[in-house]
């Protein structure tokens, strides 16, 4: 498809594509060059106290692996099998 750049280099996404991606207003997109190509990239920004909260999280689990306390599962069904158990 074709599209026109506008005054302040913009230009306007095809609908077809818009709704192929679930695109709505005030989505965020990622725009860059590479290999002389322009692309685009729908992106999700999250608050960085969000980011923040669950790196505590992630680090709280990792220690308590370390320590023995959290148990570690090699696949899912081990752990839905756990989890049956309880």
């Amino acid at each position: 498809m074709l599209v026109e750049i506008r005054q302040k280099s913009q230009i306007t996404i095809p609908k077809d594509i818009v709704v192929n991606l679930g695109l709505n207003e005030g989505d965020k997109l990622d725009i860059f060059e590479k290999d002389g190509e322009i692309r685009m990239m729908p992106v999700v920004v999250y608050p960085k106290n969000y980011i923040n909260e669950l790196q505590d999280e992630i680090n709280v689990i990792k220690n308590k692996i370390k320590k023995g306390e959290q148990p570690v599962f090699d696949n899912v069904d081990a752990l839905l099998k756990c989890l049956e158990e309880d």
